[in-house]
This record gives C-alpha cells, sequence and structure tokens, in this order.
C-alpha cells in the first residue's frame, strides 16, 4: 500500500499515521481554568523537548480544554499514564464539557503540586509540573512545549534515586483503539566510535 495524504481523507491518514508510529507514550495532561476548574485528557503525541533547560511537549489535535487552560494560566502537569489506570485515562478522553472535571467524573484523587497551581493525580507515581514556554501552532494541531519545573517520583517505584521500568508499568498508544502494556524490555549499550570494529584513531599520517 502507498498513501498519499493528498488522495485521501485526512482521517484516513491521521488513522494509518497512528498504526504505524508506535508505541506512543501518553501525557496525562492536568490543566485548570481560569475559574479554577480542573481538567484531565490523554494526549499520545508526547515527548521530551529539551535537556538543558528541560522541556517536555505534548501536542493538541485540534482545540482542546488542555490547550485553552494552558493557554490562560501557564500551567500544566503531565502525569504517568500507568497500566493500573487504564480504564481511567481512557474516560478522561471523553469529551466532557469544560465546567465539568474529569478528576470528579472518573474517580481520582488531586494531590497539590509544589511549584504550580494545577495538581495532580495522587494515584499516578509520577508528575511532571511545567509552566508553558511556548505553543507552535501546526495546521490544525498546536504543539504546547513545557517547561519542567519538578518531577515528583513515588518512592515504591524507585531503585535508590532511578524509577525502574517493571514498578512503572507504563501504558502506550497504538492505532485505532489499541493500547500496549511493557512487553519484553531489553538492554544494550550503545557502542562507542572508539570502540567500533576496523576504528584507527585520527592521525595526521592518514589522508
Amino acid at each position: 500500500m502507498d498513501l498519499d495524504p493528498d488522495a485521501v481523507s485526512s482521517r484516513e491518514f491521521y488513522a494509518t499515521l497512528n498504526a504505524v508510529v508506535v508505541p506512543r507514550p501518553i501525557a496525562w495532561v492536568s490543566t485548570m481554568d481560569a475559574d479554577g476548574v480542573l481538567n484531565l485528557a490523554p494526549h499520545s503525541f508526547f515527548t521530551v523537548a529539551c535537556v538543558r533547560p528541560p522541556m517536555v511537549q505534548f501536542t493538541s489535535v485540534g482545540r482542546k480544554d488542555s490547550l485553552n487552560n494552558v493557554e490562560a494560566t501557564g500551567e500544566f502537569v503531565v502525569n504517568f499514564a500507568t497500566e493500573a489506570l487504564f480504564e481511567q485515562i481512557n474516560a478522561t478522553a471523553t469529551t466532557f464539557p469544560p465546567d465539568i472535571s474529569e478528576f470528579e467524573a472518573v474517580g481520582l484523587t488531586t494531590e497539590p503540586s509544589q511549584t504550580v497551581a494545577v495538581p495532580r493525580v495522587a494515584e499516578s507515581p509520577v508528575a511532571i509540573e511545567c509552566t508553558l514556554h511556548t505553543t507552535l501552532e501546526l495546521g490544525d494541531s498546536t504543539v504546547v512545549i513545557g517547561r519542567v519545573r519538578r518531577i515528583a517520583i513515588a518512592a515504591e517505584v524507585l531503585d535508590g534515586n532511578h524509577p525502574l521500568i517493571g514498578r512503572l508499568r507504563p501504558l502506550a498508544r497504538l492505532g485505532k483503539d489499541e493500547w500496549s502494556t511493557l512487553g519484553e524490555v531489553r538492554s544494550i549499550s550503545r557502542i562507542r566510535y572508539t570502540d567500533w570494529p576496523g576504528h584507527y584513531p585520527q592521525n595526521p599520517q592518514h589522508p
């Protein structure tokens, strides 16, 4: 199959793109509007955007409450999406009216953040507290880039100071209505060029 985005419907191409750009981590974004109403929604276009200063980004496809609230207050929290919270995470994707808090609708507990006014999901083991750095409009979507102000990690998922993937148990999004849980975890070290077979040190005698 060879798909031309200009030859098929945008919905069809979007569905195919989502099925091959997988697995996608989930930003479970909590926000608050100017009147203090809380919102919680999953966004699967999510990644680290910068190392120094630390930043993360998520994309709002269309104008969602998350985007409106971030623009209004300049703050948001990315809560870790875990396997144990699968049904609640999916439920927060429901298009509730803006005056209804997903926390209350799906039975989740709020927990105060340390650096922003937006609360965290108490049931989630990790919270990334962010202030808005910038937004970037791309067609029908908006990329939201946040400066990371604090990461809060539950003690039970840590081994020393390192969060263990087997304790975090992340969820990821696939195509259609498909989600994935943690499968086989493989480890491999990067190969330094100096260790590459056939490598020789820089020498001015070599061309």
